[in-house]
């Protein structure tokens, strides 16, 4: 038996794996790793995350017992875990402590096939259904079972973060797991941009645009990226028209409507009206409980009823923001070993919840309709009458008086000197239309939504 500390154990096993390793894989593996327990011949050893456990015990656990053994004889037995279970009546500060989104993932490299790009937990059955998504739902499944049969192409739309990815990687997943000799791609519209100039720069755009007709399942997530790229739209509306023509099924997502996406070719867009279409909404407040009830179950803690409906009711447009509290109070969970109050998660999601109501600025809304509709500045400040710069000035006009309050003479000085009676007209316009017109609802809900993530 050894009189060193877990410090000083764990310190020699380190100095021994460094030696072996690259100082890369060293550091990828090891890192914020230690022994938080040696009782009766039984090591603990706190990793960073999952991920990390799963690879240091497959991959290193029989040359760590090795040298735990060299430096103490009696080590009978490792295990372990991610972060520290042993720490009890911890601060109860620490539930008041930010701890920034980007560090809490729920997904590991893992859950990604890394011949498909796809996420195993993205599936259909998972996903839980609500009156916002039931049409998109049930025509997922439908695609999923009579490929380019029942409705091709298939295009998705609504807000961020309200589960366009999930639906398409499930159905993508479906088919793989009931049809597993169908070809698919899967790819982010920005990727497939990104893909083609590629082969145009370096000409073997034949062999990229081969490696797409080629598939029986063509999903292009996010297709409002392809705007304002002619070259590219181009060669995607022939990709397009091969696969269609072969009976080849066709899926789509996108932030609005086809016919909003002002900077797409029409022919484009008259394709993608062409088969289904499917919006997504923002989820009521029973979804939105489900939803987090149904991530609870894959958590290593449990959370009262109380909490969870909490969430539902504070965090209510985005789902992904949705799931990002819910991550925040279970990484406290696991750091602290102690069940929070409500009172510690109100403290812990203040300035979260806090974050979805900031105020924001004229330049701000500005530069967001432009980046929304595909134009600049200078298009929107011109006097043109041409409809795919009339409507984006008249929603700026609209959102600059209903979201800062500005005067009617101040918004139509920022927006190259307009009269104040054109800026009433647009204003009244937008107000009049929106009342009986879903699609441009969900428009300015869109922009309202980058507004404020930018503010």
């Amino acid at each position: 038996m050894t009189n060193l500390t877990n410090e000083e154990i764990w310190r020699g096993v380190l100095s021994e794996m460094e030696v072996s390793l690259s100082r890369a894989s060293f550091v990828t593996w090891f890192k914020d790793t230690k022994i938080i327990s040696k009782e009766n011949g039984q090591i603990v050893i706190s990793v960073p995350n999952g991920f990390v456990k799963e690879w240091i015990q497959n991959k290193f656990n029989k040359q760590i017992f090795q040298q735990l053994k060299q430096i103490d004889n009696d080590v009978r037995e490792i295990n372990y875990v991610v972060g520290n279970p042993f720490i009890k009546n911890a601060d109860p500060k620490i539930f008041t402590k930010e701890i920034p989104l980007e560090q809490i993932q729920e997904t590991s490299d893992t859950d990604i096939d890394p011949k498909t790009n796809l996420n195993r937990k993205y599936t259909l059955d998972n996903f839980v259904v609500g009156a916002n998504n039931e049409l998109a739902y049930a025509a997922s499944m439908a695609v999923a079972k009579n490929l380019g049969k029942t409705y091709n192409p298939f295009f998705i739309y609504g807000g961020v973060g309200l589960g366009k990815t999930h639906l398409l990687q499930g159905i993508a997943n479906k088919i793989m797991k009931d049809n597993p000799d169908k070809r698919i791609i899967y790819l982010p519209a920005e990727k497939m941009v990104s893909e083609l100039i590629e082969g145009l720069k370096n000409k073997t755009i034949e062999d990229v645009k081969m490696r797409y007709v080629q598939k029986d399942v063509l999903i292009v997530d996010d297709v409002q990226f392809l705007a304002a790229k002619e070259t590219t739209q181009e060669i995607f509306f022939a990709t397009f028209n091969n696969l269609y023509n072969r009976n080849k099924q066709i899926i789509l997502s996108s932030d609005r409507a086809p016919k909003a996406l002002s900077a797409i070719e029409e022919r484009l867009k008259s394709r993608f009206e062409g088969g289904m279409i499917a919006d997504i909404g923002i989820p009521a407040y029973e979804t939105r409980l489900a939803i987090l009830k149904m991530k609870m179950k894959s958590k290593p803690v449990v959370l009262p009823d109380e909490i969870l409906e909490y969430i539902a009711v504070n965090i209510q447009k985005n789902i992904r923001e949705l799931e990002g509290a819910l991550n925040r109070i279970v990484a406290v969970v696991d750091l602290t070993g102690r069940e929070p109050t409500l009172k510690d998660v109100e403290k812990l999601l203040k300035a979260y919840i806090q974050a979805s109501y900031r105020k924001t600025s004229a330049q701000t809304i500005i530069k967001t309709v432009c980046d929304f509709y595909g134009i600049t500045l200078s298009d929107l400040l011109k006097k043109s009458r041409k409809t795919f710069l009339v409507r984006p000035r008249q929603i700026a006009m609209y959102l600059l008086r209903e979201d800062t309050k500005a005067s009617f003479p101040d918004i139509g000085s920022r927006l190259g000197g307009k009269d104040h009676s054109t800026v009433i007209h647009a204003y009244r316009k937008i107000i009049e239309e929106a009342d009986g017109n879903e699609s441009l609802k969900q428009e300015i809900n869109l922009i309202r939504e980058r507004i404020y993530n930018k503010a």
